[in-house]
């Protein structure tokens, strides 16, 4: 078995196992539905592929390459609906015609126009090409150039974070992958041998986890991954190449599987730890818009003070207003039994009256239309003004209220003593 029977082994399990993987997620996905069937054709193009070069017999070659030649023309065409689906890209009548011309190109497949067998090329059997060979590279070259033409107009069309990034690296997937697969072409046409056959198994990785985990994606994530999977593959090629004993396989069999082991171990750290900062992001924005309702709220709760304490203080001052009528005598004299009650009807709307003030003051500060005025007074005068306001309340209690206020000279500051004796 030689490196590129390996390598095309490699990418038939891995793009099956992804495939499989992506579409029990969500089965009702259209895009893991297009991807599985993407992978699908890459997992059935590469074993038919490894088919073809593993055979010993011509005869063999043959039967293997019309599977692979299916599979190849089928393989842009399910990547054009698979980026059509992951943009939401609205051209059935594209995917009808890119549909019908791999259908007509299927049906060449099987005539002397399109193949006239396989020749021995590079110590392995290889198509040999029909006059109209040509048209399939020439599909599959067109298609993957549409499909990163939508990626590339999307990218800069989208102001969704998320989705460019999605398309970054399906970009630089589409870059390793599609330009390694290109090669299988060279050897019909300049007899190069497909080197770029190998970048296909680490594309179906790349492109798998972006599938899977696209919001998670990252540079670190993908770095990992790229080194890991390249690593783990040179000591499976290492494996499976020709030993001159048995112990020196057991050697890199054991060699490979510590590097698998630590490989996935590595990858499966980055992810976990990538998967609990998703989660500590996604609390976050649950708070962000917890506490952006709350400010909502808060701003409710003031306007509605704001608007309650003005509707108390019209009849707040309407009951101050006819109770001290009542105890002016302007509707008649009043009876000594009711001046008292009237009297304590008159103190509490007053402190009432300034409590409503308080909210209304406290809404107005919360609103910032609180507003003050600085100015220049006597201190002197204003203690006599609120103990002449507060002496009645204070003899009615029996006590006796004395206000002694200093001179203020000018420019100087008063003095004040207030004494309550009994």
């Amino acid at each position: 078995m030689n490196l590129f029977e390996i390598s095309s082994a490699i990418v038939f399990f891995s793009s099956l196992g992804f495939g499989l993987y992506v579409y029990s997620r969500n089965r009702q996905s259209k895009l893991n539905k297009s991807w599985f069937a993407f992978s699908a054709s890459v997992a059935i193009w590469s074993v038919s592929l490894y088919g073809v070069t593993s055979s010993s017999t011509s005869s063999q070659a043959m039967i293997w390459q019309y599977f692979l030649d299916v599979a190849g023309i089928f393989v842009p065409i399910l990547y054009f609906y698979f980026i059509s689906n992951l943009l939401g890209l609205k051209n059935k009548i594209r995917r009808w015609f890119a549909l019908l011309a791999g259908i007509l190109l299927t049906i060449l497949s099987f005539t002397s126009l399109f193949k006239l067998g396989v020749a021995n090329k590079f110590e392995f059997f290889w198509v040999n090409p029909g006059q109209l060979y040509f048209l399939f590279p020439l599909l599959f070259v067109f298609l993957i150039l549409c499909s990163i033409f939508e990626l590339i107009r999307s990218y800069r069309e989208t102001t969704d974070n998320n989705l460019k990034q999605q398309i970054k690296y399906q970009l630089l997937g589409a870059a390793i992958g599609f330009s390694g697969g290109v090669t299988n072409f060279l050897p019909q046409l300049f007899d190069v041998y497909p080197f770029g056959n190998y970048f296909i198994t680490l594309y179906v990785f790349f492109i798998g986890y972006s599938a899977i985990h696209n919001r998670l994606f990252n540079i670190r994530t993908v770095a990992a991954e790229l080194f890991t999977g390249g690593t783990i593959l040179v000591f499976l090629f290492n494996v499976l190449s020709p030993k001159e004993s048995i112990t020196d396989w057991m050697i890199s069999l054991v060699i490979f599987v510590i590097v698998l082991v630590f490989g996935v171990l590595i990858v499966r750290s980055i992810y976990r730890e990538i998967l609990q900062r998703e989660k500590i992001e996604k609390l976050a924005k649950e708070l962000e818009k917890a506490n952006e309702r709350l400010k909502e709220l808060d701003v409710l709760k003031t306007e509605f003070i704001s608007f309650a304490t003005h509707q108390l203080r019209a009849p707040i001052t309407a009951i101050k207003g006819y109770t001290s009528e009542i105890l002016e005598g302007d509707f008649g004299s009043v009876p000594d039994n009711l001046k008292a009650p009237a009297e304590v009807i008159m103190e509490s709307s007053s402190s009432l009256a300034v409590l409503v003030d308080d909210y209304l003051n406290v809404s107005r500060i919360e609103q910032g239309k609180m507003k003050y005025e600085f100015s220049d007074f006597n201190l002197g005068d204003l203690v006599n003004e609120v103990a002449n306001e507060q002496r009645p309340s204070v003899e009615k209690k029996g006590l006796k209220l004395e206000v002694k206020v200093d001179g203020v000279p000018p420019g100087g500051e008063a003095g004040a003593q207030i004494h309550a004796k009994s």
